[in-house]
Order: C-alpha cells, then sequence, then structure tokens
C-alpha cells in the first residue's frame, strides 16, 4: 500500500486561506468596476477614502492598519487621493513628523456616491443568504479577523503579503 504525502493530498481549491482570498479578489473585481467606471478610483484609493470617510481624519499608518494595505499602496493612493482634490494631508501641529489625511468635501460627496452605490452591489452578492445565514456570516468574519490579528501579534511583527 502506498503511502502518499500530506502535499500530494492537498486541495488548495478546499484551503480556507486560498478561497478566502479567491473570494475576496473577485468581489474586490466588481465592486471595483463601480467605482472606477464612474469615480476613477483604484481599489487603494477608495479603500483609503472610505476609511477616512467613515473614521475621519488619521495619518497613513492608521489607513494601514484599518486597511491591512502595504504602506506603498497606500502611499501611492494618498499621492493620487492629493492630487484628484479628494483627501488633504497637512502637517500634525502636534507632532511635525507627522501627516494627518483627511477627506475633502469634494471626496466625501464621491464617498457617499460610492457607498451607496456598493450597498446595491452588496444586496446583489448576499440576496441568495439568508439573515440567520449572514448573522453567521458576521460572527465567524468577526472571529477569524480577532484570531488573525492576535496571531500577527504573537509572531510578533506584521508579515508583507500582497492583497
Amino acid at each position: 500500500m502506498r503511502t502518499e504525502s500530506v502535499a500530494q493530498n492537498f486541495a488548495i481549491e478546499r484551503f480556507l486561506p486560498f478561497r478566502l482570498s479567491v473570494l475576496s479578489n473577485r468581489l474586490t473585481r466588481v465592486m471595483a468596476r463601480v467605482y472606477f467606471r464612474r469615480f476613477h478610483l483604484s481599489a487603494p484609493e477608495w479603500r483609503t477614502m472610505a476609511v477616512l470617510g467613515r473614521y475621519g481624519p488619521m495619518s497613513a499608518n492608521g489607513v494601514v492598519d484599518r486597511t491591512a494595505m502595504d504602506k506603498v499602496r497606500v502611499s501611492r493612493a494618498v499621492a493620487r487621493l492629493v492630487s484628484a482634490g479628494n483627501i488633504t494631508r497637512r502637517v500634525d501641529p502636534l507632532d511635525r513628523r507627522r501627516a494627518v489625511l483627511e477627506i475633502t468635501p469634494h471626496g466625501y460627496g464621491i464617498y457617499q456616491q460610492v457607498v451607496t452605490l456598493l450597498r446595491g452591489v452588496e444586496t446583489e452578492f448576499l440576496a441568495d443568504i439568508g439573515s440567520d445565514e449572514r448573522a453567521a456570516l458576521d460572527r465567524v468574519l468577526a472571529t477569524l479577523e480577532s484570531h488573525t490579528v492576535t496571531m500577527l501579534q504573537k509572531a510578533g511583527r506584521e508579515v508583507p503579503v500582497e492583497d
């Protein structure tokens, strides 16, 4: 009888991190069509605006922390958003080494329009999932999100990943 290795029996299509990544990538592409076609925003630009629109002024590191995007992507998104007049970048008066990002009134108007459009896409995406399943999904995702933070803290450092 031949013993197969773990690697030979590894079905990537059933591996949870892979499945979540593929789902996230596909859903991001669907959502990106909405805000790119109308507002010419990339996914990192939209995520940056979404965080600033939801939470208010913060540093680029705050955006990195809330989105799990790498610093280079956030930096490029910030530069394009500042250039387009969607956000401002000003020196923090309490710490001159730090810049504070803030969504502009123009940017906030775009933010509100995109949120409305994306909620429609989300409704369509979740149409075949009942309210009990949605609640269960929310609980599972919250648990997994919390667990990944704990795992990263235990590792003692952030591991760079491409999203």
